[in-house]
């Protein structure tokens, strides 16, 4: 399986396995062809992201442009922008929800 193709920064990511399973993230950095750092911003701040094995990340198709610009420009992000981007991602699968359910 090559998630690392598809993986990029600032992309959303559902945890898989681990005690934040079921929960979601950002990829704040990619460590190497096995590892990727995650943040939500909210329980997982940038300065304490958690370091994950890529098999137990499923991608989504959700990449914040916000969060990826920032961590290009200074190689930092706030806390505030992965919230935006976690709680803007969570909407747009709700409403894609709503409109299937019609």
């Amino acid at each position: 399986m090559s998630n690392q193709s598809t993986l990029q920064i600032g992309q959303i990511v559902k945890i898989l396995k681990g005690k934040d399973a079921g929960q979601v993230a950002v990829v704040v950095s990619i460590d190497d062809s096995r590892f990727a750092y995650i943040a939500d911003g909210n329980k997982r701040k940038f300065d304490q992201r958690k370091k994950k094995n890529l098999l137990h990340l499923e991608p989504q198709s959700f990449i914040s442009s916000e969060v990826a610009n920032s961590l290009n420009e200074s190689g930092r992000v706030t806390n505030g922008k992965l919230r935006f981007a976690v709680m803007k991602f969570v909407q747009s699968t709700e409403s894609h929800a709503e409109e299937k359910g019609d």
